[in-house]
């Protein structure tokens, strides 16, 4: 079957197994004169595996502005491009914005592969009522950043990335900031030692206590009453302002036709962050 031609393309490689890439990107990786991409040694042990020959130029976000202009100069004498991250799908929490803006700007023709991308891997094997879910990329390392983000995203289920040496921490500051939440975590997806753990946080915790290794990804579930989590995020935002718990129930009750005496009892029970 004949392919249409593009000058550049956004190829996902295998996040974990390396025989989870598809015969097009395969084709394409042959075919394209040269690959942008973040490690080229990591890179060429995929195209090792593959016996395939094309060249590898590295393209990091350290660099991705040099190499902009190098790019538009080779699509211009009719070269063409295929970028790769070193695992799963350019631009989720890689690499590529920068020169996909510009390779649109200057009228080149670019198509993205379907392929291999951690989010899809793990949303499709765990538990989930309804399609909605926000997706955060890395979770940031400070606690307040941590808080605010999780009380933000209380009323979706919230999907985040996360190291293996912080992760614990993250989850000990979520179950502070939410309570015993139900999460999901997933780590070495596609790999040997791949788990899936859907439970209560504070039974996630325990279960990894001796520590965790890997890749991590991670979804918060949703508040079942995501709109008194809203409050409570609000209480904490006022308090942490300077307000006093009876002129926090005064303005809550105005602003949002609460009872009054309810969100003073909240505003004694709600800690500052």
């Amino acid at each position: 079957m004949s392919q249409r031609k593009f000058d550049f393309y956004v190829i996902p490689t295998p996040i974990g197994n390396i025989q989870d890439i598809t015969l097009r990107a395969l084709e394409v990786l042959k075919d394209v004169d040269f690959i942008a991409c973040e490690d080229t040694r990591v890179t060429q042990k995929l195209l090792n595996h593959y016996d395939i020959k094309t060249k590898c130029i590295s393209y990091h976000k350290y660099n991705e502005r040099e190499r902009v202009e190098f790019f538009l100069a080779e699509l211009k004498s009719g070269k063409t491009i295929a970028l790769v991250s070193d695992a799963g799908t350019p631009m989720i929490c890689d690499p590529g914005g920068i020169i996909v803006e510009e390779i649109r700007k200057h009228g080149f023709s670019i198509t993205s592969l379907p392929g291999a991308t951690a989010i899809t891997t793990f949303l499709s094997q765990i538990p989930r009522t309804g399609e909605e879910f926000c997706f955060i990329g890395f979770i940031p390392r400070i606690e307040a950043q941590i808080s605010a983000i999780v009380q933000k995203y209380s009323g979706c289920n919230m999907v985040f990335y996360d190291s293996p040496e912080r992760i614990l921490k993250t989850l000990g500051i979520i179950k502070k900031t939410r309570g015993d939440v139900r999460i999901a975590l997933g780590r070495e997806l596609s790999k040997l030692f791949e788990e899936v753990i859907a439970d209560k946080i504070s039974n996630v915790i325990e279960h990894f206590k001796d520590g965790i290794k890997g890749e991590i990804i991670c979804m918060i579930y949703a508040d079942d009453k995501p709109e008194i989590a809203d409050i409570t995020a609000k209480i904490k935002e006022l308090k942490n302002k300077g307000f006093k718990d009876k002129e926090i129930s005064v303005i809550l009750a105005s602003l949002f036709g609460l009872n009054k005496n309810d969100v003073y009892k909240m505003s004694l029970l709600c800690k500052q962050m």
